[in-house]
């Protein structure tokens, strides 16, 4: 390399944020991931075995997709080509694997081609990687933000491995900032920094997850500082961070993700999730009929007689909220919420209705009692119908003592809990009666 040639790298290296210039050089220096990357796990077994094909990386932004591709490169020892999906067309995509062909077939190297936010690929781009990925012509190495499968062709997700990338967890990211501030060469050792443990505290808890943005608060707070030595304080910090925009899809990963997660707090009787991941979707633009729909039907689902009030609230937290609107019906979906949370629960009616409908799918299907069967009709008294029927509301209890299913089969059973209670003893009394009539 010319002395100008050398000269322009350096000014090019130079010019990168600080999230690029201390992207690790071999895996010892990967941090985060260790759940399929640490010492005996599958991807690094797949490295030291060299029988890398089709990968998946999903996961949020900032925690090593695109570093560990550049890795996998290094230690396969394979030429790293990079295609954005949002910027290449099934053209470029195909120069690139005639090339990786061509150099496969003249000097025995492999391409590891990384194709970044791969689920912008339509399915023709996806399925023109289809050949090359099953002939092993190149290692593809495909990220996404969203659920690849959900986002990407399954016939690429049944030929690749998915590994799901996690957020960075606060000690890594402190370990991250550490190394920064001591590296020289490439990060900002050449910088006198005091680094206040709340504010590496602040920075790593921020930046949810995130290494880039945790590299890009430091470098901005370090690089803004008019005092020298630079003292990072946590005021500092705050004002170094740029938050993020919350990343919320309403027909992908965030959205079912989300309503699992409130339904799931609620279910299991804990408001303040509940409130948290309501608060998430309401962020990210949630369509408000879509949340009272969910809770009509957890009412019924999760908390049925045990609480009978909840059905009422969730339905007239429904017709509230079309009344109201946003953002005040906020209000109503957080009582309800609230409410439904703190609810006692009970799942006995859910259950009773799926065992009925198991039985009548089963084929367990049993004639009307001849007395239960409409007789309003002409003629209807003549086939029997009806006739020896009781009306309840003439039997001194409210209880008309006849058959109405035809065999010994229990369908509800009230739970211990809440309102459940008395109805259990009421039903233990009433068929205590229709099973003495029957004997």
């Amino acid at each position: 390399m010319s002395l100008f040639a050398a000269a322009e790298a350096e000014n090019r290296r130079h010019a990168q944020p600080l999230a690029t210039r201390m992207r690790p050089q071999n895996l010892e220096e990967f941090v985060g991931q260790q759940q399929f990357l640490g010492e005996g796990k599958l991807l690094r077994r797949l490295i030291k075995a060299n029988r890398l094909t089709a990968l998946i990386f999903y996961g949020p932004p900032g925690t090593g997709k695109t570093t560990l591709a550049h890795l996998l490169a290094r230690e396969t020892r394979c030429r790293f080509r990079q295609l954005n999906a949002v910027t290449s067309g099934v053209k470029e995509l195909r120069e690139v694997l005639d090339n990786a062909r061509d150099v496969l077939l003249a000097e025995g190297t492999r391409t590891l081609l990384f194709i970044d936010e791969i689920h912008r690929f339509n399915k023709s781009q996806q399925d023109a990687l289809l050949p090359d990925v099953e002939e092993g012509t190149v290692v593809l190495v495909g990220a996404t933000t969203s659920n690849p499968f959900f986002a990407v062709n399954s016939a690429l997700v049944s030929r690749s491995r998915v590994f799901e990338f996690l957020p960075i967890d606060e000690k890594d990211i402190k370990i991250l900032l550490t190394r920064a501030l001591q590296d020289s060469d490439r990060g900002l050792g050449k910088y006198a920094v005091n680094m206040h443990d709340a504010a590496a505290n602040f920075l790593a808890s921020t930046c949810d997850g995130d290494a880039r943005q945790a590299l890009s608060a430091l470098e901005i707070g370090v690089l803004s500082s008019e005092s020298q030595p630079v003292e990072f304080t946590l005021e500092l910090a705050s004002e170094s961070v740029q938050r993020k925009a919350m990343a919320y899809d309403r027909d992908g990963d965030s959205h079912y993700d989300s309503i699992s997660a409130m339904i799931k707090s609620i279910r299991g009787s804990d408001p303040d999730a509940g409130i948290y991941w309501l608060a998430r979707m309401l962020e990210g633009g949630e369509d408000v009929r879509f949340l009272t729909r969910r809770l009509v039907i957890l009412a019924s689902e999760d908390i049925g007689n045990a609480d009978p009030q909840a059905l009422a609230l969730a339905v007239a937290t429904m017709q509230a909220c079309e009344l109201v609107g946003l953002p005040e019906c906020q209000l109503n979906l957080a009582q309800a919420v609230t409410y439904l949370a703190c609810a006692p629960k009970s799942n006995a009616a859910t259950v009773a209705i799926a065992t009925a409908r198991k039985d009548v799918r089963e084929g367990r299907t049993m004639p009307v009692p001849k007395h239960l069967r409409d007789s309003h009709y002409s003629g209807a008294k003549r086939l029997g119908h009806g006739e020896g029927y009781e009306y309840a509301h003439n039997a001194e209890d409210g209880i008309a003592t006849q058959e109405y299913l035809g065999v010994d089969r229990e369908y509800y059973t009230p739970v211990s809990r809440g309102f459940e209670v008395e109805l259990g003893h009421r039903l233990a009394e009433i068929r205590a009666k229709l099973r003495a009539e029957v004997e």
